[in-house]
């Protein structure tokens, strides 16, 4: 009897082996968008003054090649008129502008014209508050045994402040962003702080600091709730659909996406300690 089981349970075993078959999967594909990564950032102690954008295009989910835009006409200008030309770099879908003037709270209005659409965003570059000091901690985390770095910065008193923290690890591929606001801290000293909980000394941290605009807080809340804090970047596709400020004047129903964004930033690196 346990003979004649045994040859059943031989058989069906050959029978399910031999029925391995590979299943399409059938995915909707949408009209593609366009991409526009337009980060305006000015290093605090620099001249600011080359500064890139670029178009690209959404694509299949299985495809590995995201199609650039080539031969659009970038361009932005200050509230005073004065208008900074981006000139692409041989067809990549790159668009850089070497005379660009950066000034604190000035409004800035970008325009990009590609394939009979004009797309228009109006922002604000914001200061940030520098770096004073980096502290480390090893009793962190949880458990009491992570190592965490925080780094300070004093808010300051007279405005509402809006900040954007990204953490590069040397363990990890992709950076890591989250945001804050100075409603429980204006005026006051505060931090950013690690989230890597496999730092080993040695490891070196490179920490930036964004000062950036009520509206893009708001927008990379939703994009970092969605997305998770370790995230490619907050200027490239997200996850969802999540509408940037860039407006389809020529088609509103064919809205882009990505951010139009101008911040003044603060970076240092520090290296892990025993």
């Amino acid at each position: 009897m346990k003979k004649v089981i045994l040859i059943i349970v031989f058989f069906i075993s050959i029978c399910f082996s031999g029925c391995e078959e590979v299943v399409d999967v059938d995915l909707d594909t949408a009209p593609p968008k366009l991409v526009i990564e337009a980060a305006i950032n000015w290093e605090k102690g620099t001249s600011g003054n080359e500064q890139t954008i670029k178009l690209t295009t959404t694509t299949g989910y299985f495809d590995n090649v995201i199609p650039t835009i080539s031969n659009a006409i970038i361009f932005i200008k200050n509230s005073h008129g004065e208008q900074f030309n981006f000139i692409e770099v041989k067809k990549t879908g790159q668009y850089v502008c070497t005379n660009f003037k950066p000034v604190i709270d000035e409004e800035y209005t970008l325009t990009v014209i590609s394939r009979g659409n004009r797309y228009i965003g109006t922002e604000i570059l914001k200061s940030v508050a520098p770096i004073t000091r980096i502290d480390q901690n090893n009793q962190g985390g949880f458990t009491g045994k992570d190592i965490e770095v925080k780094a300070f910065y004093n808010d300051p008193a007279d405005a509402d402040n809006f900040y954007l923290y990204k953490y590069l690890y040397p363990n990890k591929i992709k950076s890591t962003y989250y945001v804050d606001e100075d409603k429980f801290f204006n005026g006051n000293e505060f931090f950013s702080l690690s989230d890597d909980e496999d730092l080993k000394p040695g490891y070196e941290i490179e920490i930036t600091h964004y000062g950036i605009s009520k509206q893009y807080y708001n927008y990379m809340s939703i994009l970092v709730s969605i997305a998770g804090s370790n995230i490619g970047g907050p200027f490239q596709t997200p996850p969802a659909t999540v509408k940037g400020n860039m407006v389809n004047v020529t088609n509103k129903e064919n809205y882009p996406l990505g951010y139009f964004s101008l911040c003044e930033t603060y970076s240092q690196k520090y290296t892990v300690k025993q």
